[in-house]
């Protein structure tokens, strides 16, 4: 043991440092508990990584589900699929069913519509895999899906954020490589 003011060596059972006179604080009576070390770190990233994946695989039927509402929704529009068929029938000039059912470039716009969500939804549901697992490649993907997703104003902003926040970072970066794989 050692004096908090000067640093001089002291003998168990002093009251005071011969050297500068400060008093010795008495022992604490029983053990010492224990100071959490890295295993509760690791212990307690390990859930907010499980946590954070289960987030990714909601985000991801959320999206698959909202994108198809709304384009099939679109697509009944532009097709002019709402409402009784004599509205539209003698006004259509021959173009089908509606005036943008020969229209290559809303249809083109459809298609890579779908396409566009059928890919986030694949990248969230790798991102969530990933971090499941804790593989290695689950990191990097999940931070590509993070930065993708900060568009969607509000849900894909906070769980791009949150991503961020808990996969950069020296520390996160070496508690995630101390993750045990699943």
């Amino acid at each position: 043991m050692y004096c908090s003011g000067c640093g001089f060596a002291l003998a168990q059972g002093q009251a005071a440092c011969p050297q500068c006179g400060r008093p010795v604080p008495a022992p604490i009576p029983g053990p010492v508990p224990p100071i959490p070390g890295f295993e509760f770190q690791i212990q307690s990233y390990a859930g907010k990584i499980r946590a954070l994946s289960i987030v990714w695989f909601a985000y991801a039927g959320l999206t698959l589900l909202f994108g198809f509402l709304m384009l099939t929704f679109a697509n009944a529009l532009l097709m002019h699929r709402f409402g009784p068929s004599w509205m539209f029938s003698p006004w259509n000039f021959g173009m089908g069913n509606g005036p943008f059912e020969n229209n290559w470039f809303a249809l083109a716009i459809l298609r890579f519509a779908w396409v566009a969500i059928f890919f986030r939804a694949a990248l969230a549901v790798a991102a969530g895999w990933g971090l499941y697992e804790r593989t290695s490649w689950g990191r990097v993907v999940a931070v590509i899906a993070a930065v993708f997703s900060l568009l969607k104003f509000p849900w894909g902003t906070a769980l791009g954020i949150w991503t961020l926040v808990m996969l950069l970072g020296y520390r996160n970066t070496t508690l995630y490589d101390r993750l045990p794989q699943s």
